[in-house]
């Protein structure tokens, strides 16, 4: 409640009502906007990579980019179960945690998104911080996975995704939510904190196990920062952003495209950004908080790039390279809007939700880029 004291403090100080709804949509955006930043600066600072973390394991059995994703997850399960503990976020108003599970969706978009992110050289969120780092194949992935993204949503793909993949006869119907918790009947407020404590330690005991891990600040940084960043997303549109709809008077969230509580995610945002751009001068296209996240990781690591010398301009190879890109950018597209989320999106925001699906596409995603890396390696081996 401090945290929303403060905020609205802030805003009348300013001149502005914090109980308006388009001022709370604003805020949204840009707080949005503000912890996207911090996440494409310490992003591009420690090298943070999700896809990089596969390969580590699968090319060299290294294990410490992969405890820093593990403790991105831990620290956003306890702090995501803190809010639901404390009435700040209702959990069951997020696209995660709904009745209808839909596997098959949930197996073939992680799939689908594993491969995309090998083919492309990197997950969203790292195509956003390399793309702000001067790397000009980020500027291809970015166009074609947001129109990926967009056409999977409400487009051409969106047919197949809802008429095959969410069809009737390959979704399962619960009487509940579909967390962990509630499946264990610890649907409670306490039950969710005790669950979330228990998992997020687990992972904490073995992340911090290894000794050489300890000593890597920088993996350590990115981990508990994601998994912070990822927790204040909550905070904002489950608790800051919720308020009276303008036009229908119902309390809905406000500043958030699925109109529910989102977090930290970076496939669907490009999709509407896409559709924003094309649509700008409808008033009713906004900038959301997903949207603002997309530009905020941008020029985060625009900014820790230009100040640390370390920004430079990257191009394709070859004409090969460019099109393994646009594969890899149209499958990300594709996948991470069927699956409902990226390695962030899922990886971390879903999976903080304790969703039983998030650990589904999690594990595909990890699948995915790991088999389509062996394929890689042994195609490379053959044309040595």
């Amino acid at each position: 409640m401090e945290g929303i004291d403060l905020v609205s403090q802030v805003l009348s100080a300013l001149g502005w009502d914090p109980n308006d709804a388009q001022v709370k949509i604003r805020t949204v955006a840009w707080l949005g906007f503000v912890l996207a930043f911090v996440f494409g600066y310490v992003g591009n600072k420690t090298h943070f990579c999700t896809m990089g973390a596969v390969s580590d394991i699968v090319n060299m059995g290294h294990w410490d980019r992969m405890r820093a994703w593990l403790l991105a997850i831990a620290v956003a399960i306890m702090g995501t179960s803190a809010l639901v503990y404390t009435g700040d976020l209702d959990v069951s108003k997020t696209i995660y945690t709904g009745s209808n599970f839909y596997w098959l969706a949930a197996l073939v978009g992680g799939l689908t998104f594993g491969v995309g992110m090998t083919l492309a050289g990197g997950c969203g969120q790292r195509t956003l911080v390399r793309l702000g780092g001067g790397n000009l194949k980020s500027v291809v992935v970015f166009l074609f996975m947001g129109y990926a993204a967009l056409v999977t949503l409400s487009g051409i793909f969106g047919a197949f995704r809802v008429g095959v993949l969410q069809a009737e006869p390959v979704t399962v119907y619960l009487d509940g939510m579909q967390t962990i918790p509630a499946l264990f009947g610890l649907g409670t407020p306490g039950g969710t904190l005790t669950v979330g404590l228990a998992v997020g330690v687990a992972i904490l005991l073995y992340v911090f196990a290894n000794k050489d891990f300890r000593g890597n600040t920088d993996n350590i940084l990115a981990g508990i920062v994601i998994g912070l960043i990822v927790v204040a997303g909550w905070y904002v549109t489950g608790r800051f952003g919720f308020g009276e709809d303008p036009d229908t008077l119902e309390l809905v969230y406000l500043g958030t495209n699925s109109h529910l509580a989102e977090s930290m995610t970076f496939v669907a945002p490009l999709g509407y950004t896409m559709n924003l751009w094309a649509y700008w001068t409808d008033s009713a296209t906004i900038v959301t908080f997903g949207v603002a996240s997309v530009f905020g990781v941008v020029i985060g690591a625009f900014v820790y790039g230009v100040t640390h010398k370390t920004f430079r301009w990257e191009s394709f190879n070859s004409p090969q390279d460019m099109f393994r890109h646009i594969v890899g950018a149209v499958l990300m597209g594709f996948g991470g809007v069927t699956a409902m989320g990226c390695t962030i999106g899922q990886g971390v925001t879903g999976i903080s939700t304790l969703a039983v699906s998030s650990f589904i596409v999690l594990a595909a995603i990890i699948a995915g880029a790991a088999i389509t890396m062996k394929v890689q390696y042994v195609l490379l081996m053959r044309q040595a």
